[in-house]
């Protein structure tokens, strides 16, 4: 195929923004819809092609906005739907899609439909959510907990049941097996669709459907003393059942009613249950999240055999991706340090597939230390201390000014002390930066085929080092990864491999031979433009 068959979100680079914390444009310290429209300009410059926003809808924020009010308006805090259509227009004029998060698997417990759900055992809209007696001998009808600490039943005494809740009590879990939720929610999909919305990052879509007897979850093996108390059982009639399949199926033909759109699933799962999320027996997600880049340890060998095994696991037809960190997640300069996320993103912006950026990675954002009175977290709360994400959701660094140019207000959260050096102005004037390695990393990726949609093939290497090709019928090259604080080199003889180098993560070395081997110094990575 030519890259001219590809869709959009095949060839593009999607970058997620933290509304919250990206862009303040009325001084009340929190990020704004006016606030992103200011700073499409960077994002255009920057080079990516999509921005998926975290969710903006009315909600109570007792999650930050996943705790969802209702689902075809826009928060205040936020700004109003006039703002979001004009997002829309102004990125699109960029050449720009907007992606939304859409959070199917729960409401806010504020949401007209589960005010309705609670307020009789005889409501119309009591089968809406997911409500049961308590066990024969009481309390909780099984041992479900909760991913935020817990049980994930509670009680209700108006109406006497337990409802049901993958998350906080404040968000009780949809009843999806009910037709009538399935078309409310296609519905709501249906409205942003017609603002112009070009697809959705599906919330937590693996929690979807919960076993229709109730069984108690087995206990985990594997569990560890230090591991949140979510992970003391196996979640198996909790998520990932197989009657999600067809209703993803519907979420997918009603996309691909509106032409070349995405959906996005946020699934947590080993890559051979994950890749079902393409479709058992028609189409479902474009891209089910593939996190093993943000999950495993960063050892080059687990890596590259993690790309391999996935690699073989696609089904025909199916398109991979990649990502490096989210707000859910610590930083990648925190996880792996700040010389190796200029490796890390070398490997996010030329595998194979589509790669997700989330904000401030670019500029080398590091976790900042959350004082305990300044957590705004729930997980910091209900799990407990070193649990929450306020680390890797402060504000975007944008100049040395006060609050690095986020806000003229108080910052929702501290900013990092390293903001007058790690911002976007002291960077994008610097050669040498991680800001304009990124910039070279996606322009690279744009003008060549070979590295957006191109063949992907695994090339021996061994020790801290990662090698690959990428390919298409015009164009060969090879990356070599240094994932060590040591020199090595890559022999490349034994492949008859030739060429120069068009970039560095040290941005400093274009246009160098390369004959036989590949010398890569510490914490760098190569790209080399091959010659047959």
């Amino acid at each position: 195929m030519s890259a001219e068959q590809y869709h959009w979100w095949q060839q593009g680079v999607i970058y997620h923004v933290y509304p919250r914390s990206f862009m303040d444009s009325d001084g009340d310290g929190i990020g704004d819809l006016p606030g992103i429209v200011g700073r499409l300009d960077y994002l255009q410059w920057l080079g990516v092609d999509a921005i998926w926003l975290s969710p903006i809808f009315p909600s109570p924020m007792a999650d930050f906005g996943y705790d969802v009010s209702d689902y075809t308006a826009i928060d205040p805090v936020f700004g109003t739907m006039e703002d979001f259509d004009r997002l829309v227009s102004e990125a699109h004029a960029r050449g720009l899609r907007v992606l939304l998060d859409f959070v199917a698997n729960h409401t806010s417990e504020h949401h007209p439909w589960f005010l309705e759900s609670r307020s009789s055992r005889h409501s119309p809209k009591r089968d809406w959510y997911i409500w049961r007696d308590p066990a024969p001998g009481g309390g909780p009808p099984n041992n479900w907990l909760s991913a935020f600490g817990g049980s994930a039943w509670e009680w209700d005494d108006r109406t006497g049941q337990y409802y049901y809740h993958a998350f906080l009590k404040e968000q009780p879990d949809l009843n999806w097996r009910n037709p009538d939720v399935q078309q409310a929610m296609l519905d709501a999909m249906r409205f942003w669709f017609e603002r112009g919305v070009d697809g959705f990052r599906l919330d937590a879509i693996w929690h979807l459907i919960k076993d229709d007897q109730f069984r108690d979850n087995p206990p985990n093996p594997d569990y560890k003393p230090n591991d949140p108390p979510y992970y003391r059982l196996l979640p198996v009639f909790t998520t990932d059942r197989p009657e999600i399949h067809p209703i993803l199926a519907m979420m997918r033909r009603l996309a691909d009613a509106y032409g070349d759109r995405v959906l996005i699933g946020e699934i947590y799962l080993p890559v051979e249950r994950l890749v079902a999320y393409y479709g058992m027996h028609e189409p479902e997600l474009h891209l089910p999240y593939n996190f093993q880049l943000v999950l495993l340890p960063w050892d080059a060998r687990r890596i590259q055999a993690a790309i391999d095994v996935y690699e073989a696991l696609l089904p025909p037809g199916a398109w991979p991706n990649w990502v490096l960190g989210n707000h859910d997640r610590p930083r990648v300069a925190s996880r792996v340090g700040r010389a190796q996320a200029r490796v890390a993103a070398m490997l996010l912006l030329t595998l194979r597939g589509t790669p997700t950026v989330y904000y401030g990675d670019e500029i080398g954002m590091v976790n900042v230390e959350i004082p305990a009175e300044a957590a705004k977290d729930p997980l910091e709360h209900t799990v407990g201390h070193g649990f929450g994400r306020d680390p890797e959701r402060t504000p975007m660094q944008w100049d040395s000014t006060p609050n690095a140019g986020f806000t003229p207000g108080d910052p929702w959260l501290p900013l990092s002390p390293d903001y007058p050096v790690y911002n976007v102005e002291a960077q994008r004037t610097d050669p040498r930066s991680i800001l304009t390695l990124y910039r070279r990393l996606l322009a690279l990726r744009r003008a060549e085929p070979a590295l957006s949609v191109g063949r992907y093939r695994s090339l021996p290497a061994e020790g801290e080092l990662v090698a690959y090709l990428r390919a298409d019928d015009a164009q060969r090259f090879l990356v070599a990864l240094n994932f060590g604080s040591w020199v090595r080199r890559y022999s490349c003889r034994q492949l008859g491999l030739r060429g120069e180098i068009a970039l560095s993560t040290y941005l400093d070395r274009e246009g160098e031979r390369v004959e036989g081997e590949v010398l890569l110094r510490p914490d760098e990575g190569v790209v080399v433009r091959l010659i047959d």
